[in-house]
């Protein structure tokens, strides 16, 4: 299995209830379901305040490389990642479990 944790930074000056966000969380939310090579999936916003965190975090589980290269270029998910880029850095890690 791999697992896929990304992390979410907003820009500077974007909050958390700008709509380009609002929809953003939504197209990712509503993710799960849609994407069968999907095994594991959650994402919400981080809770804490420590100047080093993250906004925003997805954890979730693909069988294995080729599901998760399936899921990166699922036009579904390449949506989403369009909206995100309006607003926010990243920064992703995949590793076996």
């Amino acid at each position: 299995m791999i697992r896929h944790l990304v992390l979410f930074k907003l820009d500077e000056g974007v909050e958390r209830d700008d709509p380009r966000v609002v929809k953003g969380v939504e197209a990712f939310r509503s993710l799960e379901g849609k994407i069968p090579e999907i095994r594991f999936w959650e994402c919400a916003w981080n809770i804490s305040d420590r100047p080093i965190a993250y906004d925003f975090a997805i954890n979730s589980a693909f069988d294995d490389t080729d599901a998760l290269r399936r899921y990166v270029e699922h036009p579904d998910h390449q949506a989403g990642v369009a909206l995100w880029r309006e607003f926010s850095t990243w920064v992703i890690a995949d590793y076996e479990f």
